[in-house]
């Protein structure tokens, strides 16, 4: 079996890729060990709700944005449907009821009513945010710092400092280790823009560049898994994969003139046997994985937006948080007291339950070694534990809700871990650091290239998909 590229995962990045390179005349084979493409960029079916795993907002999408031009070029736009969310999120944390809003002007408005003495800081914060691309370049010289140490230079309240940083979660899970760099791009994207839902669930968006690659000639092979990645000097000879559903021991070789990497490094070069494997783990050894996620998964009888709830996203911060150095300490804390997030989707036509129900999700910061040393009982106990713990805190949020649940489940890190195969159930990648080396390609091997979370642009929706079509590029260009 002999390809022009051979694409190992089908996440959002490996899909965009295999999209761009099929549409433009190369043969394409993508192999995903999961039943489904689309790695967090999935939903599951329970009872007669459809559950959402990754997406809560997807930023950006006006007309300058990046991804509304690759959408447009590969034809996504035909067959997925993005709904506006109608705020950009509301937090709380028991001093500060407050909802920031979409638009730029609105959110310095808001912000100035409610911080008058910090003015300056509100100005210069949106200023390096929506210049943000332009003063990275400018910088790219200096030393990056984190958005905790730029949040510190130019304010003195710690409240404003905790609403700016309402949305972290989404990004990392300590602000004294995020990227400003990073955090500025892509949380400029939501006021340049907008957050935005795929009405579905993220597996439209998924299953749709899944067909663009088998509508311009290419193959997709789900529930395949890539036991082996064989090597010469310089670079990639074959690679071997198998039916991960079938007991029997059966192999297939397939070989390619280009290969890209949609899966975790670390698992890249397991699969290498020779030095190139060791020489992989050590380009990326300075990078450090990304904390993980856990989801508590609803489905209520009735819509939310219907019994009397009013918003779409609500970053929940616990009041023993007092400043930025305790958000990281707050994401070890009892399940109790850590912060969350929650998402209700009736806000929008999510089309993910039927007429009348709703579905919802609560989101907290997680960590592999909490879960992946307890027995399959305990486990079990633990899980039980903490969706009474998220209910009984969603009760707080709105009151008479639990009435109207039909449904909850639990999702945790090892739950990640197992059907995305990614080390500590890291959903971002590795950890946008300020100090952190991107990985566009493997040094040691020419023809092995990077589109994923792991790569150049980081993790999230956004970095998957700028890193599948850029790499796409690249190959193209490539002679």
């Amino acid at each position: 079996m002999t390809y022009d590229i051979i694409i190992i995962g089908g996440g959002l990045g490996g899909l965009t890729a295999g999209a761009k390179l099929a549409k433009e005349g190369r043969k394409v084979l993508l192999l995903e060990q999961h039943d489904r493409p689309g790695g967090c960029a999935t939903t599951f079916k329970r009872k007669e709700f459809t559950m959402e795993v990754g997406l809560h907002e997807m930023d950006g999408l006006h007309p300058g944005d990046g991804k509304t031009k690759m959408f447009q070029d590969l034809g996504v736009l035909d067959g997925v449907e993005f709904l506006p969310v109608p705020e950009f999120y509301r937090f709380f944390n028991g001093r500060l009821d407050l909802v920031m809003p979409h638009n730029k002007e609105e959110a310095i408005d808001l912000l100035k009513n409610k911080f008058p003495d910090q003015s300056d800081g509100i100005d210069s914060y949106f200023d390096r945010l929506m210049n943000a691309r332009r003063i990275n370049i400018l910088e790219r010289d200096k030393p990056d710092i984190s958005i905790g140490e730029y949040l510190d230079s130019i304010f003195t309240n710690e409240d404003i400092k905790l609403f700016l940083l309402g949305n972290l979660g989404y990004f990392h899970d300590d602000p004294y280790s995020l990227s400003l760099r990073y955090f500025s791009i892509a949380e400029a994207a939501y006021f340049h823009g907008r957050a935005n839902f795929i009405k579905g669930g993220s597996q439209k968006l998924s299953d749709r560049l899944m067909e663009i690659i088998r509508e311009n000639g290419g193959k997709v092979l789900l529930s395949h898994k890539v036991t082996a990645i064989n090597t010469d000097e310089a670079s990639i000879t074959s690679i071997v994969f198998k039916n991960a559903l079938s007991d029997k021991h059966i192999e297939i070789t397939a070989r390619a003139k280009e290969y890209i990497a949609n899966a975790a490094l670390l698992n890249i070069a397991e699969m290498m046997s020779s030095e190139h494997g060791i020489k992989l783990r050590k380009q990326i050894e300075p990078n450090a994985v990304a904390a993980s996620l856990l989801t508590v998964y609803f489905g209520f009888s009735k819509s939310l937006k219907d019994f009397g709830h009013k918003y779409y996203s609500t970053f929940i911060f616990d009041e023993s948080i007092a400043d930025q150095k305790d958000i990281v300490r707050n994401n070890r804390d009892d399940f109790s007291k850590r912060s969350f997030t929650f998402v209700d989707y009736s806000q929008v036509d999510s089309q993910l339950a039927p007429e009348g129900k709703s579905v919802g999700a609560i989101c907290v910061t997680d960590y592999l070694e909490d879960w992946e040393n307890l027995s399959k009982e305990k486990y079990k106990i633990r899980k039980n534990e903490v969706a009474e713990i998220f209910t009984s805190r969603l009760e707080k949020l709105i009151p008479g809700v639990t009435e109207i649940i039909s449904h909850v489940e639990v999702g945790t890190a090892k739950t990640i871990k197992r059907y995305t195969l990614n080390p500590e159930g890291a959903v971002y990648g590795f950890a946008q650091n300020p100090n952190r080396k991107p990985v566009e390609t493997v040094e040691s091997l020419h023809n092995l290239h990077i589109a994923s979370a792991w790569g150049k642009f980081g993790g999230g929706f956004s970095g998957a998909i700028y890193s599948g079509y850029m790499t796409a590029m690249e190959i193209l260009r490539k002679r």
